[in-house]
């Protein structure tokens, strides 16, 4: 069967491919510490679970409307208001199965053929795919290493052209741990304005910070009716496997972005979006020890790291993935995430797995136990002094 010539624009998520080399190798009888996988290695709190079933119990098992049922809508808005100091209506949010609908949608709803589009490389390896399925041109806004991931706007100034159409930014970064600082926000912003950028804003992460406070782009001058605003419950409330994101974004964009949902997937599950709202109502406690756990397994992993010899950690200041460089191993990085995997049984991924500029890089996802982190520890120093 022969394939349509779009699916060789289409490229993937390395995570889930190693998940399953890692699985393959455990069936086989190997012990392996999975460092790759970007998914909170704790339950849904269970109030959470309960409003849930509650829903299923309560007949919300049917088909609802494609933005959303309005009351979460609602609801969605007005925490989004609070927490980014912005005014935003229900009448503004669309509600998908997880938060890559969201970059999805926006992507082919603006992006014309040729239209170009910055993002953040290294970066969530789905922005580029999107961009290229489309039929835009990527135009990777660099992250280096030696910049401690932080972005460079007068760079960026320098990749915009006519041909300039979205801007999508990610702070806190999957996979840097960096975020974008409140100055080179609004120099974006600036950016986004004069040259008439629409931007994405994943902010899927913005709980996960452990120092200083979240910054939306939205919160700029003019920004409302230019950005999207992509968030979601699976990160902050431990809820993946549940299926439920969001976009907020200006009025107009609202009709076409829940018409390619009514296109591909009808609707979101009704009983997910009324556990999303206990998500939002109930206690908070659970979601911010959550926060705490992961900032004492940074520390552990990003400190443990820089002690083994030929690897370089910076700190992240938020979401839970540190991108430490292996070049001072001598390995490559896909050779270094290979190896460690077959040799050490620790399961990363290679950097160019986040884009061109993540090479001599590798992710490690610190959503595991303190104690495998220090098994893992031992794994690659071990591993690494077996190569130098």
């Amino acid at each position: 069967m022969k394939l349509a010539e779009r699916m060789n624009r289409l490229g993937t998520e390395t995570a889930f491919e190693v998940l399953l080399k890692a699985r393959r190798l455990e069936a086989e009888g190997a012990d392996i510490i999975h460092l790759e996988i970007g998914e909170p290695d704790f339950d849904t709190p269970k109030n959470i679970i309960d409003a849930g079933v509650n829903a299923l119990n309560n007949g919300f098992t049917h088909y609802g409307p494609s933005p959303g049922l309005q009351e979460v809508r609602d609801r969605i808005a007005e925490e989004v208001s609070n927490t980014r100091g912005i005014s935003v209506t229900g009448e503004n949010v669309v509600i998908t199965p997880g938060g890559k609908p969201i970059m999805f949608f926006a992507i082919l709803a603006l992006v014309e053929e040729g239209d170009e589009v910055l993002y953040p490389n290294p970066g969530f390896p789905i922005y580029e795919s999107m961009i290229n399925f489309a039929g835009g041109a990527p135009a990777p806004m660099k992250l280096l290493a030696e910049r401690d991931f932080r972005i460079d706007v007068d760079e960026v100034a320098g990749q915009i052209t006519p041909r300039t159409k979205m801007m999508i930014i990610n702070s806190p970064n999957n996979p840097c741990g960096s975020i974008i600082e409140r100055e080179d926000l609004e120099a974006l912003a600036d950016l986004a304005r004069e040259n008439d950028i629409v931007v994405l804003s994943d902010e899927i992460y913005s709980r996960f910070l452990y120092e200083g406070e979240h910054h939306s782009i939205t919160q700029f001058e003019g920004m409302r009716d230019r950005a999207i605003i992509l968030d979601g419950f699976s990160k902050t409330y431990a809820m993946t496997g549940w299926r439920i994101g969001y976009g907020v974004m200006p009025v107009e964009l609202v009709e076409p972005i829940a018409r390619l949902g009514t296109n591909s997937v009808s609707c979101t599950a009704a009983f997910t979006q009324m556990a999303a709202m206990e998500a939002i109502d109930g206690p908070q406690d659970e979601a911010y020890h959550i926060v705490e756990e992961f900032r004492k397994r940074r520390d552990i992993i990003v400190n443990g790291l820089n002690e083994i010899r030929g690897i370089r950690c910076p700190m992240p200041k938020g979401a839970f993935y540190i991108f430490p460089s292996v070049e001072g191993t001598g390995m490559t990085s896909r050779e270094f995430a290979d190896g460690l995997l077959q040799e050490g049984g620790v399961a990363s991924l290679a950097g160019e797995s986040f884009g061109q500029y993540g090479k001599g890089c590798v992710r490690f996802s610190f959503a595991n136990s303190a104690e495998n982190i220090e098994r893992a520890l031992e794994r690659i120093d071990k591993f690494v002094k077996s190569k130098l």
